[in-house]
């Protein structure tokens, strides 16, 4: 006996160690179907040489420079909802994981039983009436139908569930950098918002005193009732934007507390649009495209093509025999006393074979969709590499160019604000007609939003180029 079980122990290795077998394609990384390098031209600025920091190596904390911001960030991935669902999506493919990588090894139970039997005699005539109670026990450890994985089936599932888990973590942290970018992106249109209904008090206030000027003189007869109304439309015009940037205040205080998941303190609210840059902006001005692959969405389409790639070799691995196990070591006696006594155990070992002759084309069928899959998510794995690539080069292009625009639109705003109290004063003077006031004052007006827009879009570039570039998680 003890030979048989020596025996059964090495064709249990043996079958192990052939089970090294994988017929997976070897998976090579695709070429990056984009250019070595980021895009030149004019519209790009030159690079910062050392002094530029890697997003993907900034942590968002030492990326945003303003406290409140910083605060209310970490607010949000605390409470947001959205990042609670794709760290639950992380958790199940976690779990999902651990189920497939279990069939790897054998699942070792124990079982027990009892069996209570009576029944009459019937082979002796002259013992009629006589019965017989027999009652059997019996206790085992053993395995049950273990798939022995000669040619890496069960393992090339278990790789696929593992590579679905990574991306799973790949795209919680896609989810976490786009949400910080979207929290910072609200928090300054909020104080894009608020510095608008700050232009908006000042002007109505100044074309409010420009208005009662315009009434007394026309009570005196020295100016016409069309310079009056000419000056009420834009006394008129400045109270309806109040009233337009009282309500996109409320409403972006509304959408940051959306984010947040819960109400953000008034403290951490902006009240203006912040005179400083509230994040760094020493970002590159090119980098290697290569630089791409450490984005978050990126690595998790890379993920999903790794596991595509091992679905095919499961589906290779159907066309070989699938082979299994059940083995039992245990002891049976008539008595429970007698149960563990010496003599009393057995053992016994069952492998199995099964090879497909004919499936009617199901193992070909489902081969040439793991195929497809792969294609699929190849093309996917592409598209995300040339949307990155696409995102990172608008962010170059417009950051390029906002230097000068943001230099040529405070130009602009200086120039009308003095025109606008040359205007006034010699208005006031009886120099000029109210006509060449009420052009200063709509150009200065359009001047000050002109240049509000302009410093939240370099803003708003600076966490776009942050984000398309990878970002920083910690």
């Amino acid at each position: 006996m003890n030979g048989l079980k020596g025996k059964a122990l090495i064709s249990m290795s043996l079958a192990v160690t052939l089970s090294a077998c994988d017929m997976a394609p070897k998976y090579v990384r695709p070429e990056l179907p984009v250019p070595a390098a980021s895009p030149e031209g004019p519209a790009y600025a030159a690079g910062e040489g050392q002094a530029a920091i890697v997003p993907a190596d900034t942590a968002w904390r030492d990326f945003f420079v303003d406290p409140r911001l910083v605060r209310v960030i970490g607010t949000t991935l605390a409470n947001n909802r959205d990042l609670r669902i794709a760290l639950a999506n992380v958790e199940q493919a976690r779990a999902q994981f651990k189920v497939r990588r279990a069939d790897i090894l054998p699942t070792v139970g124990l079982n027990g039983s009892a069996t209570y039997q009576e029944q009459p005699i019937v082979q002796f005539p002259d013992m009629a009436g006589v019965r017989n109670n027999t009652d059997v026990y019996n206790a085992s450890v053993g395995i049950s139908a273990w798939e022995i994985d000669l040619f890496g089936r069960v393992r090339n599932l278990t790789k696929a569930a593992q590579e679905q888990y990574f991306a799973s973590i790949e795209n919680r942290n896609a989810a976490q950098t786009a949400l910080i970018a979207e929290v910072a992106s609200a928090w300054m249109t909020m104080a894009a918002d608020q510095e608008r209904l700050r232009i908006a008090r000042d002007l109505e206030s100044a074309f409010g005193k420009t208005l009662e000027l315009t009434k007394s003189r026309f009570a005196k007869g020295i100016a016409s009732e069309l310079e009056v109304r000419q000056a009420q439309t834009s006394y008129d015009q400045a109270r309806a934007d109040i009233a337009q940037a009282t309500t996109l205040v409320a409403q972006d205080q509304n959408a940051l507390n959306l984010l947040a998941g819960t109400t953000v303190g008034a403290d951490d609210l902006p009240d203006a649009m912040p005179q400083g840059d509230v994040a760094l902006d020493n970002l590159p001005g090119d980098l290697p495209s290569s630089l791409l692959l450490r984005r978050p969405d990126i690595a998790a389409a890379e993920h999903q093509l790794l596991a595509a790639n091992a679905n095919i070799g499961a589906a290779r691995a159907a066309f070989f025999p699938r082979i299994s196990l059940t083995a039992a070591f245990g002891t049976m006696s008539l008595g429970l006393s007698n149960l563990f006594k010496s003599g009393s155990d057995y053992w016994s070992v069952a492998p199995s074979a099964s090879v497909p002759i004919f499936d009617f084309g199901r193992n070909q069928g489902n081969l040439r969709y793991a195929r497809a899959t792969y294609d699929a998510m190849l093309a996917t794995y592409e598209k995300s590499v040339q949307t990155g690539f696409r995102e990172v080069a608008d962010a170059l292009a417009r950051r390029g160019t906002m230097t000068d625009q943001l230099a040529a639109q405070t130009s602009l705003r200086d120039s009308a604000r003095v025109a606008y109290t040359l205007s006034e004063a010699r208005f006031r003077a009886g120099i000029d007609s109210f006509l060449t006031t009420l052009d200063s004052q709509r150009a200065l007006y359009a001047a000050e939003q002109g240049l509000l827009a302009t410093r939240l879009a370099r803003t708003a570039n600076m966490i776009e180029l942050y984000r398309a570039m990878g970002g920083g998680l910690k």
